[in-house]
């Protein structure tokens, strides 16, 4: 019997309309635990370097995580993988809601799409009954509207539908999969979906899943219940709001946005507004957050509420996504929280990331101000009309000639660093926030913080929030805070990472850039990296994790869960190098498609004050660390330790150790 798993794959062909049940390998879970680390080990095994992201042979794998449908609190994400669009790399997006229990209660632990249908279908998953629909009648609906309509279609109002809007079936290159009240935004995984003719994948599952151990698990989930319930009602003093309770994160429920507003950067990621927010602001922002917030809302198992329906006037309700509550207004430089909230519903039915397509209209008017683009590239045709004068006006018919690729949109919608190409004529000056080709969340600081560089640097998923985490942003000023902070920080890997809190100062000798030292920056970064990957390969969401301080699930109860939930043998020791073994296999996907140290960047002018030769000696000191070499390749002596020789006879096949 497994337990965690359903121990079957749903496999579709969509060219030859093939529908297969496929059993799994138990020592696949044994190496690689579940979510991302099995779908990484898929992609190496099927899909070469030579794969492009709309060739017929590139995957599209939607996983469960290995702890997705039990009983543990918070384990519902759904870890998207495949070649992505915008960077041409193997990368992945993760979703919350209800997706993935509902996949793993219908008999499955993934789901994985090869091929291209020659005409728009939906994929209709009821337990062991699989179906391909005909979904011609739902082309150009809402990422949001089709779910509605489909689960209408199908009588099934119980079904959990994630779909693509206009973006995806126009092969937009930053388009989202949008579901419930979540969404698989970054890197392009919806202009994938798109390219295989898929409009939507619904599910309905009543099935149930074994654990090993259930009275040993729910004395766990028990105390993570309690715990989080605790955290909410005792915030972290003097943090910032949505990192000071838990959720992912609480900007819906909270209304104070001075700090987003006044350290994110408006327009092109170019200007810091730092006496943005004053009362009048403070007031009207609430009143319009109050008015709209229909209600507050979780996603599956999980008591804490950091999602919100909305429901706007003349447009209709949708479900907030991370942080772009905030990202449309900047990106037009419109002082309106209503402006931001209408704008992310449209853009939420068009399915488009709501990081990287602000920043894309941002930097298509940027290069309007500069005479790059000219008064000819926003005329109106006899499809369309001219853009209007008005910031929020013109973003939003540039929004819309982007998903629907008319005129100027057409290049705009392969993204920020495609598109500065095609243009040309400097544009690229203007391409100053995007890392390997995507674009970053928008913040323009002063001295470069080491930490965050490495972070920046090294990430995988190109993504600051999906490495950063436990670890304080910045440190205490009040010596006595310090003190409160580590006295119940029991989440930390030992007692070390207390006393070099504790010693980190804002201004003097323990300040940054310089401390925390190098050798603290490596273990400080590894710590958090190795969290995320936990909760990529288990399903959790990282708003109970990795991504705030002192959460529920932490490095030392993990390995007892995961262990009394599947029957895995499980210690921290083991539970590391599972860790391990994952990261080199996200990396070593990617080394293969030519990923190197010298991709290795932070985005370009995110901090004003750089220091070069640290610089380089930090991220020396962190490839020695992971077991890369100085080219940013995993050693053929850190691949064995790990049982991944298979890697390194590839590499050696390919030439890719240069010196043998």
């Amino acid at each position: 019997m497994r337990y965690g798993e359903t121990g079957f794959n749903l496999e579709i062909d969509l060219t030859r309309g093939n529908i297969e049940r496929v059993e799994t390998d138990p020592k696949m879970t044994e190496l690689y635990l579940g979510g991302l680390g099995t779908s990484a080990k898929i992609m190496w095994d099927r899909v070469g370097p030579e794969v492009k992201p709309f060739d017929p042979e590139n995957l599209l794998i939607f996983s469960t995580g290995l702890l997705g449908g039990t009983p543990c609190p918070g384990a519902n994400r759904t870890i998207v993988m495949t070649v992505s669009p915008q960077t041409e790399f193997i990368q992945y997006s993760a979703m919350g809601g209800f997706f993935a229990p509902e996949l793993k209660y219908a008999g499955w632990d993934k789901i994985i799409l090869r091929g291209k249908s020659p005409k728009l279908v939906y994929i209709y998953i009821n337990n062991d009954k699989v179906e391909i629909r005909d979904a011609t009648h739902l082309s150009g609906k809402g990422a949001v509207e089709v779910q509605d309509l489909i689960r209408k279609e199908l009588k099934e109002p119980r079904a959990h539908v994630a779909a693509i809007g206009l973006a995806g079936e126009n092969k937009v290159r930053f388009a989202s999969i949008e579901q419930g009240r979540s969404s698989a935004s970054r890197l392009g995984l919806g202009a994938v979906m798109g390219d295989k003719g898929v409009k939507a994948i619904a599910v309905r599952g009543t099935k149930d899943i074994n654990v090993a151990r259930p009275a040993e698990l729910m004395e766990h989930c028990n105390w993570l219940m309690d715990y989080m319930m605790w955290r909410m009602d005792n915030p972290i003093p003097k943090t910032m709001p949505i990192l000071a309770i838990l959720g992912s994160p609480q900007e819906m429920l909270e209304t104070d946005e001075k700090w987003h507003t006044e350290n994110f950067v408006w327009g092109n990621a170019r200007t810091r507004r730092k006496d943005f927010w004053s009362k009048e602001i403070e007031e009207e922002w609430t009143r319009t957050q109050l008015a709209v917030r229909t209600r507050l809302i979780s996603c599956y198992n999980c008591p804490i509420k950091c999602g919100a329906v909305l429901t706007i006037p003349e447009q209709g309700a949708y479900m907030m996504k991370c942080f772009t509550k905030l990202t449309y207004a900047l990106g037009a430089m419109v002082d309106s929280l209503e402006f931001s909230l209408r704008t992310a519903q449209r853009a939420t039915e068009y399915g488009v990331d709501g990081f990287s397509a602000p920043q894309v209209m941002a930097f298509a008017f940027e290069l309007k101000e500069a005479g790059i683009l000219t008064d000819k590239d926003f005329e109106g045709t006899d499809e369309y009309p001219p853009c209007p004068e008005d910031n929020g006006g013109r973003f939003n018919w540039l929004l819309d000639r982007t998903v629907r690729r008319q005129g100027i949109g057409n290049i705009l919608a392969d993204g920020v660093y495609a598109a500065a190409r095609t243009i040309g004529n400097g544009a690229e000056v203007y391409d100053h926030n995007t890392i390997r080709k995507h674009e970053q969340t928008p913040l323009k600081l002063g001295m470069i913080n080491p930490i965050y560089y490495v972070m920046y640097c090294t990430n995988e998923k190109l993504n600051i929030t999906q490495i950063e985490g436990q670890w304080p942003q910045m440190p205490f000023r009040d010596p006595a805070d310090r003190e409160a902070f580590v006295k119940d920080w029991f989440q930390v890997p030992d007692d070390r990472f207390k006393e070099w809190l504790l010693k980190w100062e804002p201004k003097g000798e323990f300040a940054l850039p310089y401390y925390p030292g190098i050798n603290e920056i490596c273990e400080i970064v590894d710590w958090m990296e190795r969290m995320h990957y936990i909760d990529n390969a288990t399903g959790v969401c990282t708003g109970l994790s990795a991504f705030h301080p002192k959460p529920p699930y932490h490095i030392h109860n993990y390995p007892k869960i995961i262990s009394a939930a599947t029957g895995l043998d499980m210690d921290e020791e083991t539970l590391t190098k599972f860790t391990k073994r994952e990261r080199q296999l996200v990396r070593s996907n990617n080394v293969r498609r030519g990923w190197r140290r010298e991709d290795d960047t932070p985005p370009l002018d995110h901090w004003a004050k750089r220091l070069p030769e640290y610089e380089k000696q930090i991220l020396d000191a962190y490839h020695v660390f992971k077991g890369w070499d100085m080219d940013g390749i995993p050693t053929k002596e850190t691949l064995h330790e790990l049982d991944l020789d298979y890697i390194a006879e590839d590499f050696e096949k390919r030439g890719i150790y240069k010196n043998g």
